[in-house]
């Protein structure tokens, strides 16, 4: 278990108005940035999506989030991902939500990955792993997830893939690319990352939906954008190479707090955004 979460309980689902307030206050100062960045680099409004990186938020934050418009949310720990999980699903049907993939024992009425309700409509609210994935706990997150960003190795994807033959779903992964080389950062190689994603696109129960990078850690504005750049060009390759399971490559999830505009301005499709949200966090 995570040291902090001795600390803090991350079920938690009470929260009272003033932090409420502070995470709305959050939430629609990001949209706003993320409109104008829109805007200013002659997008298409909405064209971006706003991941709320939830990271150390108990439940009650993360639904003052939804509550206030954050219809995406991303975990970075396994850990999390099962603590959290129940409440929030509950505290999303309250709300006329489904959350994430169905609950295997059918406890929040949501539809299975894929299918159609048939009786009214229900708002998915996608549910993303964001962080790096340690093989022993691919349980952990699924069926919860719908999505895993931080698929870095053909390994891991057939890991994955074979657990989710076993739920019989169909998990969405991103593909990570390490496009600032640093040693600290996971992801691929970027020389690596087309061929990678071919090969990922052949795994049944998996299907490709994007890239994810996280920007240079450096000052320099130029050195974070050709990393983004970069990034959707190799999109851009996988999507003209046209090879079987790599059609819906669409997505590139690049872009935080601190970068977000430069990655919208170079293309970015999700912003993943934490501190912005929630303010800083208290554990690390």
């Amino acid at each position: 278990m995570t040291a902090y979460m001795d600390h803090k309980d991350l079920a938690n689902e009470t929260i009272d108005a003033t932090r409420a307030k502070e995470i709305a206050d959050g939430v629609h100062g990001v949209l706003d940035r993320i409109a104008r960045a829109e805007s200013a680099a002659g997008r298409a409004p909405g064209s971006v999506k706003l991941l709320a990186a939830t990271k150390t938020r108990d439940v009650g934050e993360i639904m003052a989030a939804i509550d206030a418009g954050v219809r995406l949310i991303g975990e970075n720990r396994p850990q999390e991902v099962a603590v959290k999980a129940a409440g929030l699903r509950r505290q999303c049907a309250e709300r006329g939500f489904a959350l994430g993939v169905d609950d295997p024992d059918g406890g929040d009425g949501a539809l299975a990955l894929g299918e159609q309700d048939t009786s009214h409509a229900v708002e998915r609210i996608p549910f993303h792993l964001i962080g790096q994935l340690q093989s022993n706990k691919i349980g952990k997150v699924l069926p919860v997830v719908n999505t895993i960003e931080s698929v870095d190795s053909i390994e891991l994807a057939e890991k994955i893939a074979r657990r989710a033959a076993m739920h019989g779903i169909t998990v969405g992964v991103l593909l990570e690319v390490n496009e600032s080389g640093e040693a600290s950062k996971s992801g691929c190689d970027p020389a690596h990352a087309i061929m990678l994603a071919q090969r990922i696109g052949t795994l049944d129960g998996l299907e490709l939906q994007g890239l994810m990078t996280i920007g240079a850690h450096v000052d320099d504005e130029r050195t974070i954008r050709r990393g983004f750049a970069h990034l959707r060009k190799t999109r851009d390759q996988i999507l003209d190479a046209g090879a079987p399971g790599t059609e819906h490559c669409t997505e590139l999830s690049m872009g935080m707090t601190h970068d977000m505009e430069l990655a919208i301005e170079e293309g970015s499709t999700i912003v993943r955004v934490g501190t912005a949200i929630f303010g800083e966090r208290a554990f690390i």
